[in-house]
Parts: structure tokens; sequence; C-alpha cells
């Protein structure tokens, strides 16, 4: 019985979805189905009320060079709405025309419109007026669904026209984010938004925690996530918590990682009947911010791990959060979340940056992991069809202590005699080490024996396209080309069904193939193919920086309401040691250039004309601006720098300076990721 309801509810899916002229949209426990191909997208997450309007096409585009095939965004409710019934939709809050910029580049938008977003924002996004007005947040109190309908609302006239049913991108929506109680709050604002008119192929909701109450099989389409480290720990040690995990293959969809300090210890379990969704992710970590209290330092490498990892235990859908780092805008207050306010007070984040270290940063300059993610985007992309109804095995354990280095870590998906091998050699922060003599087996096919180095991390395909077996990764498949990726330190066999085995191959580029139609590339080259980049013309320009005033006292670093180290006030500021920069005019008006600062000390915020424009907190990573979004004219820069107190109760990562006091050591101006 409870499997006919289950058909019958995808049936009703595939039913409202049939428009005329519109790609239908379905579903099944597999995969999107898009007029009737299955799909496994790239889903990036960017913020666009964290980035000026006018640069919103560029880094959309961006985004969609490095192989997102859908966007996400949530809409903050207090960046439209800080004063109770005077909303704000002009400018970076602009929503309907970043729709359209998305629509114009043919990227599918999911709008994750809350009311309770969190994205270290100001109370999680509901506005400080709400928490006056007596009623429960997060609830079914009608006070409450009543602002939340009104905000609705808001966001329907933004998209009006714009809904996938009208040949526009917006295919779904999430509700609310990281909820724990009855699914019956959900509905009921699921039930808000169809009455006022949305109307889209699916919904979706974060799939962890377990709900209390589930909501009914087919309504929201639960999507799941991980992260290598997370600034929320409350502690302050390295590799703090159970982060580990996300770095092996394993059946379980959901992570016990994420918001650990909002929601305690979390059991590996899912609501019953979560298995017959698709496996789709929504938050795997393209990067991680600094918390005040705990700065983690990403490597390239964790999010093409864990990615790895998603896709070897059966995801088909990665969706990274963030793809796109950002700014937080000017408001009434400042709009970061901190130990001080009202609600959702966990952490004290930076009043400016959200940079998140993700592949595509603040200001949009490209991260080493842009290019590294790229050749498994594109083979989603031009593979997804084939993989997304293979199921994934697992030969090696599922529930490894943290840094075990005992075996190989790898999976396999399979059907019909076809499969990929994931491999992944490579843990945040363990060193595992390589591996001998190891012989992987998928569909009946052996590979032969073969030195796994420390560190790889990669897709081997079994019976694909006429090759037998590879020991290389395949990438792409264009215009009757095979594109495939040498894998450092394992050296290159492709065995074709007709009995051809090749060995010790070399790669030759996009221009020779080294047999038949198959093309090898390094993995540099492989990160930039089908990418028509315009080399950044190799400018550096000096920077004066003058020293006006020494830091003052030391201030009294305290412990916050959530039990951690509190972030520098305004007025903490006033005790900094001051720098003095001078930008040449160049580089503000005839160049698109970021100011590099790198520099010992705690923290640090820049001033433009007396405005306060950025900030940073010291991990390691140098503290970055875009010039081009000085106030016209303005060369003259101020720089306040507090002092590293010794034995602060914070975290630092293994590259930040730790020695007590401050100092600039250098600051100069390039374009370097641009």
């Amino acid at each position: 019985m409870r499997h006919r309801m289950i058909l019958a509810a995808l049936l009703a899916v595939v039913a409202t979805w049939a428009v005329a002229g519109v790609p239908t949209v379905t579903w099944d426990r597999h995969s999107l189905i898009i007029d009737g191909r299955r799909v496994c997208p790239v889903m990036g997450e960017v913020h666009y009320s964290r980035i000026p309007a006018d640069e919103w096409a560029d880094e959309v585009r961006k985004m969609k060079e490095g192989g997102v095939t859908v966007i996400a965004t949530y809409v903050f409710w207090n960046h439209i709405e800080e004063e109770e019934g005077v909303f704000n939709w002009s400018g970076q809050r602009d929503l309907r025309r970043f729709v359209e910029v998305c629509k114009n580049e043919g990227l599918p938008v999911v709008l994750r419109v809350g009311p309770f977003c969190h994205g270290e924002v100001r109370n999680g996004g509901i506005p400080d007026w709400v928490f006056t007005k007596g009623c429960k947040t997060r609830s079914e109190q009608p006070l409450f669904l009543a602002f939340v309908e009104r905000l609705y609302r808001q966001i329907f006239t933004q998209i009006q026209g714009l809904q996938w049913k009208d040949g526009g991108p917006l295919i779904a929506c999430q509700f609310d984010n990281e909820y724990r109680g009855s699914g019956d709050y959900l509905m009921a604002l699921k039930r808000i938004a169809l009455h006022i008119g949305f109307d889209l192929p699916f919904y979706t909701r974060t799939g962890w925690p377990e709900l209390s109450k589930p909501v009914p099989f087919g309504e929201m389409l639960p999507l799941y996530g991980d992260y290598a480290d997370g600034f929320w720990e409350r502690s302050i040690e390295e590799t703090a918590g159970n982060y580990y995990k996300a770095f092996q293959f394993k059946a379980f969809r959901s992570s016990t990682a994420i918001a650990t300090e909002q929601l305690g210890k979390q059991e590996e379990r899912l609501n019953r009947g979560d298995e017959q969704y698709p496996y789709f992710t929504c938050e795997l970590g393209g990067g991680m911010m600094p918390a005040y209290h705990r700065r983690p330092y990403i490597y390239p490498e964790d999010a093409l791990s864990m990615a790895v990892v998603k896709l070897g235990s059966g995801s088909n859908l990665l969706g990274y959060y963030m793809y796109h780092g950002g700014t937080n805008p000017e408001g009434k207050t400042w709009l970061n979340e901190m130990q001080r306010t009202v609600a959702t007070n966990y952490n004290d984040m930076p009043v400016k940056n959200y940079d998140f270290q993700a592949p595509l940063g603040e200001f949009g300059q490209k991260n080493p992991h842009y290019y590294l993610l790229r050749p498994l985007h594109l083979f989603m992309h031009d593979y997804g069809e084939m993989l997304a109804p293979m199921e994934a095995t697992f030969p090696c354990r599922q529930d490894l202590p943290k840094g075990d280095d005992s075996d190989l870590r790898w999976s396999y998906r399979s059907k019909n005699g076809s499969g990929f091998i994931f491999i992944n050699n490579y843990e945040r922060l363990q060193n595992l080490s390589a591996k001998k003599n190891v012989q992987l087996e998928a569909c009946g096919v052996k590979l032969p024996k073969m030195t796994i180095p420390a560190g790889t991390i990669g897709v081997l395909p079994v019976n694909v396209d006429g090759i037998r077996f590879a020991t290389a990764q395949l990438v792409a498949k264009r215009d009757g080309r095979i594109y495939m990726q040498q894998i450092k330190g394992i050296p290159t066999t492709i065995a074709l069904q007709d009995g051809t085995t090749l060995k010790n191959l070399k790669p030759q580029g996009t221009d020779k193939p080294v047999c038949q139609n198959i093309y090898l590339l390094t993995s540099e080259e492989a990160g930039r193919l089908f990418l028509s980049e315009t080399p950044q013309e190799n400018i550096r320009f000096s920077v004066a920086c003058e020293k006006k005033r020494e830091a003052g006292p030391l201030r009294s670093i305290t412990i916050g309401v959530n039990k951690a180290a509190e972030e520098p006030s305004d007025e903490d500021f006033l005790q900094a040691a001051v720098y003095r920069v001078t930008v040449p005019e160049a580089a503000v008006s005839k160049y698109r250039r970021l100011l590099r600062i790198d520099y010992q000390g705690d923290c640090a915020r820049l001033y433009a004309d007396g405005r306060f424009v950025a900030d940073h907190f010291n991990n390691g990573r140098p503290f970055l601006y875009g010039l081009w979004r000085l106030p016209q004219g303005c060369t003259q820069l101020e720089l306040r720098i507090l002092p590293m107190q010794a034995d602060a109760p914070i975290y630092l990562p293994r590259e930040a300076d730790s020695t007590p006091g401050e100092a600039v050591k250098s600051i100069i101006i390039t374009g370097e990721g641009l």
C-alpha cells in the first residue's frame, strides 16, 4: 500500500508539470528528470544581496563557467524589511533583477525564502522588530504567520512571471532552514506560498536535523549537507567535532556536524521515508567562514574530496554552500550574526566580510578550487544521465575513526555492467599515506594493481564509452571526443573494450588524442577545459603605507552568552593601530584590482572617506578589498589593526601568525584571480 502511495505522489508531480512549451520537471528516488532526461545538477549558492547589482551578470557568468548549472540564493527578510512595513527591493536587494540575470544565463534558480535563513545574518534573517511583537517565531502562531504571508507576498511580486511554468528560471524554493520541529509548520509555510501564487516544479527543506513530525511524502524534497570544518564549534582545538566523517563513503545521507551550536548532538537518523527521495545536497562546504572564536583555514582539496565522496555515496545533485562569497550590505544596523543580538546569537561573525573561502571569493576572485572542481562538474553534466540511476556499493568500511589510515577509501556506482569507481585517499589535516598494491574491481572488471598516492581524489570509468577501464579520470564528452584527466602519481592505463590496452600514457592536451577519440589532459588543463579566459595583465602596484598611531591598551576579550569569545566592538577599534594607505589613482580608475593586505594582528578594518567598508579576522589568509568599489576619487584609506593577544580564547589555524602584537607585513595591489 505504501509503495502505491509513493507512486501516486510521483505521478502527481509528473502530471503537474506537463505544461505545454515548458520543459517537464519530475523526480524519482534517483534524480531530477527534465524533459525525460535524467540530470545531475551542480548547484552553487550565491547571495544576491551580498553583491553589488552591477556585478551580478559577470559573477553569475563565472559561476556558470565553473560548471554550476543551478543557482541557489537566500532571500534575507531583514535585508528587505529591516523596518516594519518598509520593503526595500532597490539596488543590490533587487531580487527580480537578479533572477532575470540568471534567466539570461539559462540557469534555473532555487530561492531559499525563509522566514528563517541563518546564513550568518543578524537574527538568522528575521528582523529585530518581529521580536517586539510578542509572537513565537518559526511557529504556526497566527501573528507570526501573518508577517510571513506579507513577506511571501512581497517576494512573489518580485518573481511573478519568472516561475518555471512561465518560461522563467525559478524552479523551486526552500521553506525555512535547519528546522527540527513539526513538519506542520513547514506545511503551513507551503500553503501560504501556494495560496499567494507560487507554483513550482518542486519544493525543498533541509534534511537535517530529523523533524519531530515528518511532512507528507512528496511535499518537500530533503536536501543534505556536509562541511570540512565549522566555525560554530565551541571547541578551539584543531579538527574538533566529527567533520572527518565527511571524507568517508557511506550510505547515511546527512551530517551530524552541521549547526551543532544550535542543534546539539545529533543521531544518524533520517525521517522515515526520506530514503525514497533522490539524494541531493544544498550545503556541501565550498569553504567556511571564520568566526571570531574559531577560524578554519580551508584547503581546495577539502571541497573536492567531499564532492567526490558525496557523488560516490549516491548523491545526484551537488549543492555548494557557498560557491560565491559576498559582503554584507549596508543597513540601519550591522547585519552580521553576533552574540549580542536577540536571536541566532551563537557566533560572532565579521560585520562586512562573507568571503567564505569559496571557489569564487568575496570580490569574484577565482580561488584554486574553482579550477579543481570544474572537471567533476563537467563530468556530472556530460555523464549525469548515465550516472544518475547507478546504485552505490561500499567495499570499504563506512564508519572509520578520525584519521584511520588502514585501507583505501573507495566506492563504486554501477548499472547494467557499466560503472564508476570513486577514490578518496584524503582526509583534512590527517596526512593519509599512499596505499600500495591496491586492486579495485567493479562490474566484474579488475583493474591492475596500483599504488594510490597520498591525497589522491578521483573517478575512474568501467565499461563506459568503449573503455573497459582506465586509471585516469573521465572528464567530458563533446563532439565525439572523450576527455580524460591524468591522476598525479598514477601511471595512466586505458584498456578498450576491443581488447587494446595502452599503458604509461602521457598527456597530449586537447590537440592530439592518445588513442582513437580519447584526449588525456593534465589536471591543470582539465581545470580549464572549454574555459575561455582573458588573461589579466600582470600589473602590480606598490602601496604607500604610513603608521599614524600606535595601538592603545589591549581590550578585554569577553565570553558571550553562547560561551564563545566576542569580537571587538566599534568602540574597541578606537584603540586600534592606525595606518594611512595611499592607493595609486590608476589602480582605482583604470584597472580592476584587489588590495591585498598581509598583517600581523587579531583582526582589522578598512575605512574609505571615513566610512567602514571592509573587515577581516586573521586566519592566515590575506585581507582583500575590491578597489573598484571605492567611492569615486577616493585614494586615501585608513587601516585599523587590533593586536593579537597571547593566549586569546580563539582557534587559529596553523597558517595564521599568532605572534602577539600588530604590524603591516606588506600591501600590494594585484589582479590575481580576477
